[in-house]
């Protein structure tokens, strides 16, 4: 199931000559926090937000249609996303980390800054890390906190440790907090339409300011793209862009209150557009835009239940079944955007099958050769990034996880989900099935994209192919192919 619908036919450039050889492009990658496809213009037409900046990246570069998150929450996809792999392959079985726990990814363990450090890159990471930082549990932010990023390839970190409802609430430069959590700050109510959201209570730096956090991570981002232009250092610049939004607290902002109908959760949503917008802008000021491969993405489906769809007639997932957490489509189908003047064909919509943990590959194609260590679960799109249609899809499966652990399996149209349930937020998280009726569910993407018709029991060769493939891929160690 693979088709490419060229959206620009007289566009010049939108159809870029093959360039098969590596090449060093600058890389920045901008992942948004729970931010859903139906938010962006550019995949809903029927948005309520404004999202012009994502929207250029979609006219200038290519739009996926079938991206998927690894996972349908923060740690795990954020782990899958830097080292290629499942993170259910890891010891986080379930559910996310916290703002205290220890180092998730292993020692040793290749990721995309280490490889790219290999090829002279510079990497920074700037933004939500929500990997654990330390060695212990619970984490000393009053010691140095290794490992963290500079122990798996980056040069240089500014990070918010966890989700921004988790406390520590304090930055991190490197190894050390940037002025250590000595203040008390209480725990919030979930007050959704008049502003602040959730987060828990807990330590902070002294003074510390929820508004500030996007503010700031844009201004770190944007000035290290301007010191690495005015160097004048012949690396490559990788800026790998976790950003804390929209993810609750939803808290745009004044220059951003009022952007839109919806209340706080469209005017952060707003907001992050404008971060992108900021990040272009320092990429073109320093003479990097043309140069960059840049990607624009999600860690997993909007928090948006349908009483939200009903009362302010907006879809953050876009038509899809369930939201974060969730092993259905809303859980894990994200906005994924990728621009590269004169590389990344211009204008383009594809439907190509792909996961963020692809990234790794693809990166390492662009870059040079795939190493053989690492990256269990990447497969290199990077052809496709150039425009060159391969006549079989670049993966053929994908396993997708919930919040709760929920398994299901991806191949062309269908999609087996190994349990009753949602595996996260909406609806029982986990239905106990009746005596006869299946004990798991079957969906046919291509006729019933919102998932609205269990075919188990019309289809048992189906559920059978799948689970043994399901089984094969969580015993093997890897999906991808051996390198």
């Amino acid at each position: 199931m693979r088709r490419l619908l060229l959206l620009s036919l007289l566009s010049a450039c939108a159809l870029p000559g093959a360039d098969t050889g590596p090449s060093r492009p600058h890389i920045v990658v901008i992942l948004a926090d729970d931010l859903g496809q139906g938010d962006l213009g550019c995949y809903n037409a029927e948005s309520k937000i404004p999202t012009p900046h994502m929207d250029r990246v979609a006219r200038e570069g290519t739009r996926f249609t079938d991206a998927h998150s690894p996972s349908a929450v923060c740690t795990p996809t954020r782990y899958g996303l830097l080292t290629g792999r499942y993170a259910w392959r890891t010891r986080l079985k379930s559910g996310v980390l916290n703002g205290r726990s220890r180092a998730l990814i292993e020692e040793g363990r290749p990721t995309i800054a280490s490889v790219l450090g290999e090829r002279g890159y510079e990497s920074h990471v700037v933004g939500k890390w929500h990997l654990g930082l330390g060695d212990e549990q619970p984490t000393d932010y009053a010691k140095p906190l290794k490992p963290g990023p500079l122990e798996v390839g980056f040069d240089h970190a500014f990070l918010f440790p966890a989700s921004l409802d988790m406390e520590p609430y304090v930055y991190v430069v490197d190894h050390h907090v940037v002025s250590e959590p000595t203040d008390d700050i209480p725990g919030s109510k979930h007050r959704r339409q008049n502003g602040g959201g959730f987060w828990r209570k807990g330590k902070a730096s002294p003074g510390w300011d929820m508004h500030a956090v996007l503010p700031k991570l844009a201004e770190e981002a944007c000035a290290r793209i301007t010191a690495h232009a005015e160097g004048g250092t012949d690396d490559s610049l990788f800026l790998y862009l976790p950003l804390t939004a929209p993810h609750t607290p939803w808290l745009p902002n004044k220059e951003w209150e009022g952007k839109t109908a919806i209340s706080h959760y469209g005017d952060f949503v707003a907001e992050v557009d404008g971060v992108v917008g900021q990040v272009m802008a320092a990429l073109e000021a320093g003479g990097m835009a043309e140069d960059t491969l840049l990607v624009v993405t999600s860690d997993n489906g909007s928090h948006w239940p349908v009483s939200d769809i009903k009362k302010w007639e907006h879809d953050a997932n876009n038509g899809l079944r369930g939201q974060k957490a969730d092993i259905h489509e809303g859980g894990h189908r994200v906005p994924f955007l990728a621009r590269w003047p004169g590389r990344v064909p211009s204008g383009e919509e594809t439907d190509e099958l792909i996961c963020l943990t692809d990234l790794y590959a693809t990166f390492a194609a662009i870059t040079g050769e795939v190493p053989e260590a690492g990256g269990e679960d990447s497969f290199d799109l990077s052809n496709h990034l150039r425009g060159e249609r391969a006549p079989e899809p670049i993966r053929d499966q994908i396993v997708h996880h919930s919040v709760r652990g929920f398994f299901a399996i991806r191949q062309g149209p269908w999609k087996l989900i190994m349990k009753r349930g949602s595996g996260g937020f909406t609806g029982p998280a986990s239905v106990e099935p009746k005596e006869g009726e299946p004990t798991g569910q079957l969906y046919h993407l291509e006729r019933d994209p919102a998932e609205t018709t269990n075919v188990w029991a019309e289809h048992p060769e189906v559920v059978a192919h799948l689970e043994a493939l399901l089984n094969a891929q969580r015993e093997r160690g890897r999906s991808a192919p051996t390198r």
